[in-house]
């Protein structure tokens, strides 16, 4: 299990989490017996302003160091790094950082740039999956040739991520036996990623799950971009494994993420619907949402419809 809570939470508030919800976080998942924690991105301060995004944008080293000091990780830390986006010079190596799995995301036609990466950081020592993102739209032939290529590389497993929340199971159940036919005979797992735009993150999950995925991501309360993710506390309750403790994850829920809910909104609802069952990317959604037209669902379905005809 991965909880990506403070990575994909994070990017419906530019990351800008307080230390403190940071560590409590940190400190809640921990306690849950989850494997990886991802804290957020290594991104590039060329890339990005610091001015504009909070610190788990970027993960320096002093930052997380601060963010578990005087805890005894379990868990191990996570980051992701995008292709093109990422200064893996500036990045020290896994001996002299917290963080244990680099998790390397791109697009089926950047899957070349990735591998790149994955190699990079695996000479700094570092643990690494990639994240194929989109997944939705992805053409089968670029796919195969891409995960074929992954098989040959390091990483530990590679993702199926529904970014847009447009699958259905048996998609999931298509798209985990294609990757299991190129990773598992080369000693890699399957990744698990859903969003919850037609309220399927956690079914999807279950669904991949069945047929042999095995690294699993989820987030606190579902948080997450637009309709959020599989939930962590309904996948830690479904798995039923001893080591896995619900109590913290709930506490934690109950004392940041409802008073965060009255601050930013996440999670499903009718925009967020239209844009998975057509297959678009919410950040028309994410626009309507931010506006004062935000439950004008009649007008932006009709304008989905148009986008969808003119592509």
């Amino acid at each position: 299990m991965l909880d990506c809570t403070l990575r994909d939470g994070g990017l419906i508030n530019e990351h800008k989490f307080d230390d403190k919800f940071v560590r409590e976080v940190i400190k809640a998942l921990n306690a849950s017996g989850v494997d990886y924690i991802e804290v957020g991105y290594r991104a590039s301060k060329t890339a990005f302003s610091t001015d504009k995004f909070g610190k788990c944008k970027f993960c320096d080293e002093d930052f997380l160091r601060k963010s578990i000091e005087g805890l005894e990780l379990k868990s191990k830390l996570s980051t992701m790094c995008d292709v093109g986006r990422t200064d893996v010079d500036a990045i020290p190596d896994a001996k002299d950082s917290v963080v244990k799995l680099v998790r390397v995301a791109c697009y089926t036609k950047d899957i070349d740039k990735a591998i790149d990466l994955v190699n990079k950081f695996h000479a700094k020592g570092y643990e690494t999956t990639v994240n194929i993102m989109a997944i939705s739209h992805a053409l089968q032939p670029d796919l195969e040739e891409g995960l074929a290529q992954l098989a040959e590389t390091p990483i530990l497993a590679a993702y199926i991520v529904d970014s847009f929340g447009a699958l259905f199971s048996e998609q999931v159940h298509f798209l985990v036996k294609l990757y299991a036919k190129y990773l598992k005979p080369k000693g890699k797992e399957v990744g698990a990623h859903f969003h919850n735009n037609q309220q399927l993150g956690f079914a999807n999950t279950i669904e991949a799950i069945r047929k042999g995925a095995n690294f699993l991501d989820s987030t606190l309360y579902g948080i997450g971009r637009a309709a959020g993710n599989c939930p962590t506390e309904l996948l830690l309750s479904f798995l039923k494994n001893p080591k896995f403790n619900l109590e913290p994850v709930l506490d934690v829920i109950e004392k940041e993420f409802i008073p965060l809910r009255d601050k930013i909104e996440w999670g499903y609802n009718i925009p967020y619907m239209i844009a998975g069952v057509l297959n678009q990317h919410p950040k028309a959604a994410m626009a309507l949402r931010a506006g004062k037209d935000k439950d004008k669902y009649v007008q932006f379905y009709r304008d989905s419809l148009a986008q969808e005809e003119l592509s």
